[in-house]
């Protein structure tokens, strides 16, 4: 829910190149054929609309000078009734100005609940939960007379919490790269603790689920009504293994580094790959080596270019799971179909694929204001695996109408062997017919000219047991949710999804599996630009298996009238989705309340990202029929 966790989206790559355009391609969607449109359905209740209002700092932690415009704010948050429903109430009251919406929605909110924000050092040195704390976020619950959405958060990025730094002191709960345990990280104006969660046997996880089970005791003391107004539970926010220089390291350039090679993650491994493949005989079929047992195999964590290796298993990089990502920007004036453009990709003269320059690229829009669209962006990923070593040579073409090619680059890449043989061009077939267009502005990004590739059967069991670890750690959460009284209401994750940021390199979060459905745990995404509105991120969803989803945070990252609002919401709520959240800072009487203000809220003072303009048609959508 933070700043610089929305600010991923937009700078991951930034600092890759000086114009912020030719970034380094990455990404996680692979669309080497056209996906299905995903399954529609109809509704069988409203869609939650449930903001997420900044009420903690001004109301619940009460840490906030207040203006005398907002002053008398203060007396509904503390003393013995305290809490910040009357802050929610009049927040909500300024974006639905009637009763009666011509949307069809509810509207609700989000609260959110910073975990480890709810522990204070006694006297005697212990941390202890701050009981009037909790109470306030559990009567903001009891007396708001709306549906909410509660978020139980603890991510990577600070809370500005004391204990913080006492648990960042024990290298127990900082996850491990091959070097040993991360310290902290900075991402822009706000620190990154890089936690573990490789294994929930430390005092990290033990102060996480205690903060949660404190809230969630109080809230089972609230009698059967208000408790009802709980529509959901959010689980400890973004979750994903983290990296050196988290700023600027999501892509595939610098040295490969990830987590988690702690003791408990190693053995973890071990045991893995034990259960998976029984026999140490089988498992040296599939991956080419002579391990003696499990216990002698480690995590990959060397690079065959630089490095001398034992094994050949021992190579890891960002493309040695077995595929490498085509990606770059086009852009096309104006599309004569009303169909984006298309993207080809040939391979020693045959065609492998195409995909549609659809993505969000933000960094090219930066640098190119005069395209007045961010959606330029294009990835496939080439499977090498079963490709024969040797030269390859890629040529992309862009298909900017129906049989119109226009050639925008080649790249020579190696597939290598084990043995590191000198690579040979393999033989090559004729190019289709290209018309150069001087209207077409693009870039290839990825692959680089004159690179190498090695596919280690190690890595992507390496890296599927890693995902393995985010999905234990929310089963972990929710364990913890499952035994309280509110274990009847849906639980959520709370995650990214990289595939929409074509300059990420996804394998580095180990994700994916974590947005598969999870028993007893429904999908909760983040969504920004492209798939809050376009097709993409139906499409991806078809191949999900999930039939309900919370948007967990939403802004479509440019301007929309009441209309278009309508449509996106709509269309959601067709495809499954239960709740939608978006950011939404706090207002007394109208009167902006001071706080760390997030530059992705939808307010009518925030014009960054349109976010204005998406406030009032907002508030227009939710207006009465004027019929």
């Amino acid at each position: 829910m933070s700043r610089p966790a929305r600010l991923n989206l937009l700078h991951s790559a930034m600092g890759l190149a000086a114009a912020g355009v030719l970034l380094a391609g990455a990404g996680g969607a692979r669309l080497l054929h056209r996906i299905a449109p995903a399954s529609q359905q109809t509704p069988s209740s409203p869609l939650l609309l449930a903001p997420m209002i900044g009420v903690i700092e001004p109301c619940i932690l009460a840490e906030t000078a207040l203006p005398e415009a907002v002053e008398g704010l203060r007396a509904t948050c503390t003393g013995p009734e305290g809490s910040a429903a009357a802050l929610v109430e009049s927040t909500l009251k300024s974006l639905q100005p009637a009763a009666r919406p011509g949307l069809p929605v509810e509207l609700g909110y989000t609260l959110p609940v910073p975990l480890l924000k709810l522990f204070r050092q006694e006297a005697d040195g212990r941390w202890r939960i701050d009981g009037e704390m909790v109470n306030r976020l559990v009567r903001t619950l009891r007396d708001t007379p709306r549906p909410a959405i509660l978020y139980l958060f603890s991510t990577h990025f600070s809370a500005h919490s004391p204990i913080e730094e006492a648990l960042a002191a024990d290298p127990a709960n900082m996850g491990q790269t091959r070097d040993g345990p991360m310290g902290q990280d900075d991402y822009y104006d706000t620190k990154v603790f890089n936690w573990t969660f490789a294994t929930t046997h430390n005092a990290l996880t033990e102060r996480r689920a205690e903060a949660a089970r404190a809230v969630l005791d109080a809230a089972c003391k609230l009698d059967t009504k208000e408790r009802s107004k709980i529509r959901g539970i959010t689980l400890l926010g973004e979750l994903h293994h983290l990296f050196p220089n988290f700023q600027a390291g999501m892509g595939f350039d610098g040295l490969y580094r990830v987590t988690d090679y702690g003791p408990a993650s190693v053995a973890g491994f071990r045991e893995y790959l034990r259960a998976a493949f029984k026999r140490i005989d089988q498992f040296n079929r599939v991956v080419g080596a002579d391990y003696a047992s499990f216990d002698e195999v480690m995590p990959p964590s060397r690079d065959i270019r630089t490095e001398p290796l034992r094994r050949f298993t021992e190579h890891i990089d960002g493309f040695a799971h077995g595929t490498l990502p085509i990606s770059g920007w086009a852009y096309v004036p104006k599309s004569k179909t009303g169909q984006p453009p298309r993207i080809h990709v040939y391979r020693n003269g045959e065609p492998i694929g195409e995909t549609a320059v659809h993505w969000g690229r933000q960094d090219v829009l930066a640098a190119k204001p005069e395209f007045g669209d961010a959606n330029t962006g294009w990835r496939m990923d080439l499977d090498f695996r079963q490709l024969p070593a040797g030269l390859h040579r890629l040529d992309v073409f862009l298909e900017t109408a129906p049989g119109k090619l226009t050639h925008l680059g080649q790249r020579d890449i190696a597939i290598m062997d084990r043995q590191q043989t000198t690579p040979r061009l393999l033989p090559q077939r004729p190019l289709p017919a290209a018309t150069p267009d001087a209207t077409v502005q693009a870039h290839i990004d990825f692959p680089q000219p004159a690179s190498s590739y090695y596919f280690n059967p190690l890595v992507p069991l390496w890296h599927a047991f890693r995902g393995q670890q985010v999905i234990d750690y929310l089963r972990y959460f929710d364990g913890v949710v499952e035994k309280s009284c509110l274990s009847d209401v849906p639980r959520y994750t709370h995650q990214i999804i990289p595939f929409t940021n074509p300059s990420w390199d996804a394998n580095k979060f180990a994700i994916e599996g974590s947005l598969r459905p999870l028993k007893g745990i429904r999908l909760g995404v983040s969504l920004y630009g492209e798939p809050t509105y376009g097709q993409s991120y139906f499409d991806w969803l078809s191949g999900r298996g999930a039939s309900r989803y919370g948007i967990t945070e939403f802004h479509p990252l440019k301007p929309m009238d009441a209309a278009e609002v309508q449509r996106v919401m709509e269309a959601h709520a067709r495809h499954g989705a239960e709740f939608l959240s978006f950011f939404l800072e706090p207002r007394w009487n109208g009167h902006l309340v001071p706080r760390g203000h997030n530059i992705f809220s939808f307010d009518p003072d925030n014009a960054l990202f349109a976010s204005d303009q998406l406030y009032r048609s907002t508030q227009e959508a939710l207006a009465p029929s004027r019929q």
